[in-house]
C-alpha cells in the first residue's frame, strides 16, 4: 500500500538547486531516522533530526552502510535527480527488495534540459555513458531526440566519435550544472565535444531540426 512504511526510502533530490527538491522529498527526509548520501545532498537537510552519513563513489561500500542499519532504523538514501533513471535506487531495491523500499520520485535533469529547449521528451532516447560508454544501437539513428547523461571527458569523446557519426541532421546542446547558478546551455558542433571541458553535471541533447519545426 501507498501509505505503508518501509524500512528504507529512496529520495531523489533533483538536479541541483534546493528550490527542485520536491515537498514530498523534505517530509521524507525530515521523518527519517537515518539519511545516508553524498555531502552536497546531506547538506540540503542540514535541519533534519537523523544520523546523517556521508558517502562518496563506491557503490558496495554505500549499500554496505546501509546494511548496518536496515532493520533497526528508518533509512533515507539520498539520491540525485530522478531515482528511477539510472539511479542508485535499482541496486539498493536489489539488494533489499522491493517490498522494504519506498521511492520519493524527483525531478531528473533530462526533464530540465528538455525544458531549457522547449521540447517534450516522451519519444526520446535517454542513454547513461556517465560511466562508461554505451554499445551503439543502430535503432537509434531514427529517433528525432537523444539524451546522454555524460559527465566525463570519455563520454563527450564517444559522443562526438561513435554516436553523432551514425546520425544526420542533428543538433547537439551541451547543458552543464542545470537550475545552478552557472547554468549553461548552449549549442555546440560535434567536434567541440572533444576539447570542451565540461561539468561532471552535464547532459549532451541531439535533437533532429525538424523538432523545432
Amino acid at each position: 500500500m501507498a501509505t505503508e512504511r518501509r524500512a528504507i526510502t529512496i529520495i531523489g533530490c533533483g538536479p541541483g538547486s534546493p528550490d527542485h527538491i520536491t515537498p514530498a522529498a523534505v517530509d521524507a527526509a525530515r521523518s527519517a531516522e537515518v539519511l545516508i548520501g553524498t555531502d552536497r545532498l546531506l547538506h540540503f537537510f542540514t535541519d533534519a533530526d537523523a544520523e546523517k552519513i556521508p558517502v562518496g563513489s563506491a557503490v558496495e561500500e554505500t549499500l554496505d552502510r546501509v546494511g548496518e542499519r536496515f532493520g533497526h532504523k528508518q533509512i533515507a538514501v539520498l539520491v540525485s535527480g530522478d531515482p528511477g533513471l539510472f539511479s542508485l535506487a535499482r541496486l539498493v531495491i536489489q539488494r533489499f527488495g522491493r517490498e522494504h523500499c519506498r521511492v520519493i520520485p524527483g525531478v531528473s535533469s533530462v526533464q530540465v534540459a528538455f525544458a531549457r529547449l522547449g521540447l517534450d521528451w516522451g519519444d526520446a532516447i535517454i542513454l547513461s555513458a556517465h560511466k562508461h560508454d554505451p554499445d551503439i544501437d543502430p535503432a537509434w539513428a531514427a529517433a528525432a531526440k537523444i539524451a546522454v547523461l555524460a559527465g566525463r571527458k570519455g563520454s563527450l569523446e564517444w559522443t562526438a566519435e561513435q554516436l553523432l557519426p551514425t546520425l544526420e541532421d542533428r543538433l547537439v546542446f551541451l547543458c552543464e550544472n542545470l537550475t545552478m547558478p552557472d547554468e549553461s546551455v548552449r549549442e555546440v558542433k560535434p567536434t567541440e565535444l572533444l576539447t570542451l571541458q565540461a561539468s561532471s553535471r552535464s547532459v549532451i541533447l541531439i535533437v533532429k531540426r525538424s523538432s523545432f519545426q
